[in-house]
């Protein structure tokens, strides 16, 4: 079996708002204040944007230090959107630093290799029960 992740999620009273626990931290999520929260934490859909996005970032570096290239900094812009029923996920890359053309094209092929990137590129089934 491959790693398990378990991550908690508890809201109380206050709309929206809510406490995600991790292996050795917390977060809180919320909704923007115009979806009725308080704006105190990114959304659950932002949350699932950072992570493609970080872990897209994390495997680029992970590269880039591997090869020994010269690179200050990796950006990693994820969009969500909805086109014709389906879920679209844009992730644009830029670099600072010095990358010509065949490297570009290497890193956009890593990109797709981070482990977010391939579990939502899978079949994904999600099983809710009692706990």
């Amino acid at each position: 079996m491959d790693e398990q992740i378990n991550v908690k999620a508890k809201i109380g009273v206050t709309p929206y708002l809510t406490q995600i626990e991790y292996r050795n931290g917390k977060f809180s999520s919320d909704e923007p204040s115009s979806s009725g929260g308080q704006d105190l934490g990114p959304s659950p859909k932002e949350i699932l944007a950072g992570s493609l996005a970080s872990c897209t970032a994390i495997t680029l570096r992970m590269y880039i230090n591997r090869k020994q290239w010269i690179v200050e900094e990796i950006t990693v812009d994820v969009k969500i959107s909805n086109v014709n029923n389906k879920t679209l996920f844009s992730c644009g890359l830029s670099f600072l630093g010095d990358l010509d053309e065949t490297k570009r094209e290497r890193l956009l092929q890593i990109a797709k290799s981070c482990p977010v990137h391939k579990i939502l590129s899978q079949p994904i089934e999600i099983v809710t029960h009692f706990s």
